[in-house]
């Protein structure tokens, strides 16, 4: 069964997650990825078991090469690769890819109708260019730790690497329609991004807010600033649920629902404006009826009412939902030792795709003998770029 990108070639220059994670999108949807690492490996193979753990989610059923890019005989590879490709994909500091002669002007000069695309820390074009940019950064210098945490203690981060992992779908977006015009025009393209881009856009409603009015947002912790209640915590016998019933109709139903009808028309709970005013009334009065029930029966009172709410889940709890296991977005993949272990799918589905590849994370190198066989290379010429310490060929 023929897949979307079926035929497409990436050359995936790529390290960490947000270049990996947009490329692991272009695998699933067919395309043979080819991941280009140093012949000591990517940075990820040397930082325990949060390298592993990115290794293992981004780089499923992708080809890998471990070539010295230093050398003028693996900046050769290189071009080859590129030649028979028809996306370039790139997060390495700005300036390296053009010191190895693989930059975008030189690369597009040499194939116009290539799609080469990088993704940086903090663009290409202002005074942070050749700045070092990890996900962290991003979230500190857009704003999202300013609006994070608790109003009286420090700012916090996102309590994983959000900017990295919005990033690379918005890279992956950016880069299939880049594709899409190549295919109605003939012509290719130069994409970039920037984590520090990502982040700013991931807080759109704020930035809204912040716009109209000219005031900065201030941390509050959990609820949202202008309506209520909206993403509020309600400790349970067991637990906790977050519920939003801002609506003039939600919150009447969930009043209704708690047995206590007369809080809606409560002047201190009647309007939008006045539950913001007084959220902390507002929580003392609902979080003593939820204290009450257990979380599966607060969730079965609101959920086939229509009042949005959650469950507030561990990890292990999120494993085991069955809406979680009915999506099928953790799969059993096969690693290059022949070891099975689960890691996640793309969070998406077509009818097209019955299924993702079973195939894991490769091996650095593991890929090198048979693409250096295929770009025409000899027995003999692969065996003096190993032993020269051109190219990593190991298998595990």
């Amino acid at each position: 069964m023929s897949t979307p990108l079926d035929g497409v070639r990436v050359v995936d220059f790529g390290q960490f997650i947000a270049a990996p994670a947009a490329t692991q999108i272009l695998a699933d949807l067919g395309a043979d990825v080819i991941k280009v690492e140093p012949i000591h490996g990517e940075s990820s193979r040397s930082i325990g078991i949060y390298g592993d753990a990115i290794l293992r989610n981004y780089n499923r059923n992708k080809r890998c090469i471990a070539l010295d890019l230093k050398d003028v005989r693996g900046q050769q590879v290189a071009r080859e690769l590129i030649a028979g490709a028809d996306i370039v994909v790139q997060n390495l500091r700005p300036g390296v890819m053009d010191s190895f002669g693989l930059g975008a002007e030189q690369v597009r000069t040499a194939h116009p109708d290539l799609i080469y695309a990088t993704v940086t820390g903090f663009g290409l074009h202002g005074p942070s260019k050749y700045r070092a940019g990890l996900d962290i950064a991003a979230q500190a210098e857009s704003g999202i730790m300013w609006v994070t945490g608790e109003a009286d203690r420090e700012p916090q981060r996102v309590g994983f690497p959000v900017v990295d992992a919005a990033a690379a779908h918005v890279f992956a977006q950016a880069i299939l329609g880049a594709y899409i015009r190549r295919l109605r025009t003939g012509d290719g393209d130069t994409v970039e991004t920037s984590l520090l881009e990502v982040a700013v856009h991931l807080q759109g409603p704020n930035w809204g807010e912040y716009l109209l009015t000219g005031n900065d947002p201030v941390r509050k912790g959990n609820g949202q600033a202008t309506v209520a209640p909206a993403a509020d915590v309600m400790p349970t016998r067991d637990g906790a649920i977050v519920v939003s019933a801002y609506s003039v109709v939600h919150f009447d139903r969930l009043c209704n629902l708690l047995g206590h009808p007369e809080l809606a028309s409560d002047p201190r709970f009647e309007t939008n404006e006045s539950r913001v005013r007084n959220r902390p009334a507002l929580l003392e009065e609902l979080r003593s009826e939820f204290a009450k029930m257990t979380s599966d029966e607060a969730m079965t009172l609101l959920t086939p009412n229509g009042v949005v709410a959650g469950r507030i889940s561990s990890y292990r709890e999120v494993h085991k939902n069955p809406d979680v296991e009915a999506a099928g977005i953790f799969i059993d993949v096969t690693d290059p030792t022949g070891v099975e272990h689960t890691t996640l799918g793309s969070p998406w589905h077509l009818h097209s795709i019955p299924r993702f590849s079973t195939t894991g994370a490769p091996a650095l190198g593991q890929h090198t003998v048979e693409l250096l066989t295929e770009l025409g290379y000899t027995a003999a010429a692969i065996d003096d770029l190993a032993t020269t310490g051109v190219v990593c060929s190991r298998k595990a």
